[in-house]
């Protein structure tokens, strides 16, 4: 008797490659195949990409999969996972597209497996489209280590937008099933860090964004620091900051791109830092839309975020077509809103 596949609207909510990257990884978790229509609708390019191609191809290995529509420009596509298969794995984007995204995808079904894995990944570490490798190593994975599954990632080499070439390696040990947290209360401040990263460019964008950062928070001078890349593929440029409290660590990012002044790069940035430091909640806009599936496999939880972005309440959907689960949102101010999963 065939199983039942859940169709998935890929153009619902945001229409973005996010809505195929949940159902691939709830698709293995849960082993329930499912159907996508009108995959990236919401996008300029609609159809799969090189980097979502990746993903999927992670998928089918990792799943022991069957799939159908899995090449370049598809809209549509139909996954039927066998099970899940621990073991060391490579998978390269070949392009800038986020390696991130493409570990977003399996890394659920991986941390609760039933043995450890090793994951070499090539593409894009700091892309502008995705969160970058830092977010992943200092916030995303901190909090799956208290929910019980260490996942330890090495940055090999950073990949930048738009040459790509970046290498890392993810080694996970999973746990049988992972546990709730809350997330409420966001802790006295230990540190703060601002970096900015070149790449193939002139110290002098580094100088210009560094004095635009120290006018524009205004912290101590010994938070600032300028890092220097060498033998990567092509130029690049990032400047993050990493906010520490007693809970956990918030890492917020903006990216140089062709014909955008080092200023716009700076306030694109101290936008998010403020913003964040304002509503006074612990959870960032990413993380709060990275701890979903998470949480939701836990089985509950809680937290208290910002303003909830169309990504999360659309990652949401996705999650209740596979789990059921159900998501409770309190507005607590016009800045604030508490989240719990049930």
């Amino acid at each position: 008797m065939k199983t039942k596949l859940i169709q998935i609207d890929g153009s619902a909510g945001e229409g973005g490659g996010q809505i195929l990257r949940t159902s691939l990884a709830l698709s293995l978790v849960t082993g329930k195949p499912f159907r996508i229509a009108g995959i990236r609708a919401g996008r300029q390019k609609p159809g799969l990409m090189r980097q979502h191609l990746t993903a999927v191809n992670a998928a089918v290995e990792i799943g022991g999969a069957a799939v159908d529509g899995a090449e370049i420009g598809s809209q549509e596509l139909i996954f039927n996972p066998a099970s899940v298969k621990p073991g060391e794995y490579r998978f390269a984007v070949g392009t800038a597209g986020s390696a991130t995204l493409v570990l977003q995808t399996i890394l659920p079904a991986l941390i609760t497996g039933s043995e450890s894995s090793i994951l070499n990944l090539e593409g894009g570490t700091h892309n502008p489209f995705a969160p970058p490798f830092d977010f992943l190593e200092k916030t995303f994975l901190p909090v799956l280590a208290r929910m019980g599954a260490k996942v330890n990632a090495e940055l090999l080499r950073p990949g930048f937008f738009s040459a790509g070439g970046g290498q890392m390696q993810i080694r996970i040990t999973p746990c049988a099933q992972l546990q709730p947290i809350e997330m409420l209360e966001r802790g006295d401040f230990v540190s703060r860090a601002v970096r900015v990263i070149v790449a193939g460019l002139s110290d002098g964008i580094a100088g210009r964004q560094i004095e635009g950062l120290k006018r524009a928070l205004g912290w101590t001078e010994d938070v600032y620091f300028i890092e220097r890349q060498k033998d990567l593929y092509g130029p690049g440029n990032v400047v993050i900051t990493e906010l520490s409290t007693s809970t956990h660590t918030e890492v917020f990012s903006a990216f140089g791109e062709r014909g955008l002044r080092s200023e716009q790069v700076v306030d694109r940035l101290v936008k998010k830092v403020r913003e964040h430091l304002t509503h006074g909640a612990p959870v960032g806009e990413y993380l709060a839309d990275q701890i979903l599936i998470p949480l939701a496999l836990a089985g509950s939880g809680k937290f208290r975020t910002g303003q909830l972005s169309r990504h999360t309440l659309t990652n949401m959907d996705v999650i209740r077509e596979f789990l059921g689960t159900e998501f409770e949102i309190q507005a607590e101010s016009p800045l604030v809103n508490c989240v719990s999963i049930r």
